[in-house]
């Protein structure tokens, strides 16, 4: 029972961990496009943010949990 909650607080905490650039971001920091108007989209962002290089140790976190939350219960 314990490996269970455990993974599951694992997986939460990998989540949070994975998400922390994204939540202590302003809400709203608006700026103009070069077409004119504003947007809130981030400026050269392209797909960078879902490299293993900058996510694995969240990832490790929250494969770990989910190992303790499948077999936890068999121990």
């Amino acid at each position: 029972m314990w490996a269970v909650l455990i993974g599951a607080a694992l997986i939460i905490g990998g989540l949070l961990f994975l998400l922390r650039p994204t939540l202590r971001r302003k809400p709203s920091d608006p700026h103009r496009m070069p077409q004119g108007g504003a947007t809130l989209e981030p400026r050269q962002q392209g797909l960078r943010f879902l490299g293993l290089s900058r996510n694995w140790p969240a990832l490790v976190i929250i494969a770990v949990g989910a190992f303790l939350m499948a077999f936890g219960s068999f121990w």
